[in-house]
């Protein structure tokens, strides 16, 4: 890539809690499924984190698509994706109160952010 092109940009809302924990640099990744806007985002793409009034800009460092929530948290720190304290069943049963069976089907990706 030459310096003139840009890298693509997104955004996504957030629920108040995981906000929070990205801002404080606590949650370094963010979870999310197979749909087709999160399978253009790419390592080096900035991305909008919004919750309600409020939106953080960060870069995606590295997407990481797994086949499962239970086989991406084998993969991943918990840590990164709950916050400290979670434990990996705390966290399975989080994710899959946001999505169903049917959307982890989509595939299960991990977008690990920085903060800009």
């Amino acid at each position: 890539m030459t310096g003139d092109q840009q890298r693509a940009a997104h955004s996504l809302s957030i629920r108040k809690p995981y906000f929070d924990l990205i801002a404080s640099g606590a949650k370094t990744i963010e979870v999310r499924v197979g749909y087709p806007k999160i399978r253009k985002m790419a390592a080096g793409d900035t991305l909008a984190i919004a919750c309600a009034h409020e939106t953080l800009t960060t870069r995606i460092s590295a997407v990481r698509e797994y086949d499962s929530f239970a086989a991406m948290l084998d993969a991943e720190e918990p840590a990164a994706i709950g916050g400290p304290g979670m434990t990996h069943d705390q966290l399975v049963a989080a994710i899959r109160d946001i999505y169903p069976p049917e959307k982890e089907a989509l595939g299960a990706f991990a977008l690990h952010l920085t903060l800009v």
